[in-house]
């Protein structure tokens, strides 16, 4: 009895084994590292895309916390400290929740990154930062749900978010003079041709 209850285990198993099929993902993962100045930015997130749908104030609703993506929270990483809305963030990783509307959007920096949709209990403590953005209506319709690091200068930057015919900007800044000047006070207390050259350089591109 026991070696026929074996026999049909091992076969169950084999079956088990052989439907593991690899399909790939409705919302595939992406990355997407940018550097800003001396500050490296680095986003993860999932892409999920319209089908047919309509997006925003049906499958996003309106005014409802979303998790700015699909499958786990969307993350940013700063290798320094930023400001966003006028907030200091210090390096490390966030989620980036948001609270779309027609006209603005309210975004969330928040400290709890690991989970998938939205917390279960929202705590206005873990929030790094937050500021409300204005919606810009794009012409062509963008089948799939994108971030992007747009207007890159030496000082900062904005995350866009694109999807359907919406385009939101996160502006943030990265403290690149301080770390340039500390730098080059460093290297003038034993400076070589090639650090005045670099300060040089540095200051007359300001």
């Amino acid at each position: 009895m026991n070696k026929v209850v074996l026999f049909l285990l091992a076969i169950v198993a084999s079956l088990t084994v052989e439907a593991q099929i690899n399909t790939p993902a409705p919302s595939p993962a992406a990355k997407l590292i940018q550097t800003v100045g001396l500050t490296e930015v680095s986003i993860d997130y999932s892409r999920p895309s319209m089908r047919g749908r309509k997006v925003y104030g049906n499958l996003v609703p309106f005014d409802k916390l979303w998790r700015t993506g699909a499958n786990a929270y969307t993350k940013v990483s700063f290798d320094t400290d930023v400001t966003i809305g006028g907030k200091e963030v210090k390096a490390g990783t966030y989620s980036i929740f948001t609270k779309p509307g027609a006209s603005n959007w309210e975004v969330y920096i928040y400290t709890d990154i690991v989970g998938g949709g939205t917390p279960s209990k929202w705590e206005e403590s873990k929030i790094a930062a937050q500021l409300t953005t204005p919606v810009y209506n794009i012409e062509m319709p963008v089948e799939t749900f994108t971030i992007t690091v747009d207007d890159v200068t030496s000082n900062g930057a904005s995350i866009g978010i694109i999807w359907e015919n919406t385009y939101v900007a996160i502006p943030f800044t990265v403290p690149t003079d301080a770390a340039v000047m500390s730098s080059i006070d460093k290297a003038l207390n034993g400076p070589t041709a090639e650090d005045y050259y670099a300060a040089a350089v540095y200051y007359s591109s300001e």
